[in-house]
């Protein structure tokens, strides 16, 4: 089994910009709910493509991320085939080996997976995700000194390894789906590039 997939990752939750998550700290609410977007710019799964593919997981830590274990559901680009969407269910999954085996070590329960319509889109300092029904989110880089991006750089816990995150803020956090319901807005965003294979 050979892969790797690259493109780029933003996601969103409940705690106050930056999140204190990802050095290890407690969520500033108690707990995170958060919603993770990947769109896969070129991808191979032995042969084969998952170019242009999305992923979507929405994730709620009862408790400091790295001490407890996390609820997610699933959601597929509903464009994936048969063979895609077994590509991505184990490399998501963490069955295929690379960082994403280290995130799936987090995870205590999986909700459900589906396949849905996912819309991704990225421009400029601005990432938005929309999943008909279910979610809506949009999310812009915070402005640092003369205007730059303000990025978080080797932090312990982290979607995309290697790439620095740029912080954002959301103005609008929107999901409901397995009787959850979140309804969020001027709160933490990151976004980068991010590159897995095994």
């Amino acid at each position: 089994m050979s892969w790797k997939i690259n493109g780029t990752y933003f996601e969103s939750c409940n705690c106050e910009a930056a999140c204190p998550c990802v050095f290890l700290s407690k969520p500033t609410e108690g707990e995170c709910t958060a919603l993770v977007a990947w769109h896969i710019d070129s991808g191979q799964f032995d042969d084969v493509s998952l170019d242009g593919l999305n992923v979507v997981f929405a994730v709620h830590s009862p408790g400091k991320m790295v001490e407890v274990k996390w609820n997610i559901a699933v959601y597929l680009d509903e464009r994936a085939d048969d063979k895609q969407k077994e590509a991505l269910t184990k490399i998501f999954a963490g069955q295929a080996g690379g960082h994403p085996e280290r995130l799936a070590s987090f995870v205590g329960n999986i909700l459900g997976v589906a396949s849905v319509p996912i819309t991704y889109a990225g421009t400029g300092k601005q990432r938005s995700l929309s999943i008909p029904n279910i979610a809506d989110v949009v999310i812009e880089a915070i402005e640092g000194q003369g205007g730059e991006e303000i990025t978080i750089t080797n932090h312990p816990l982290c979607i995309a390894p290697g790439n620095p995150a740029v912080t954002a803020r959301s103005s609008k956090m929107s999901y409901q789906d397995h009787d959850m319901k979140w309804e969020l807005s001027d709160k933490n965003g990151f976004y980068s590039p991010f590159q897995y294979a095994s």
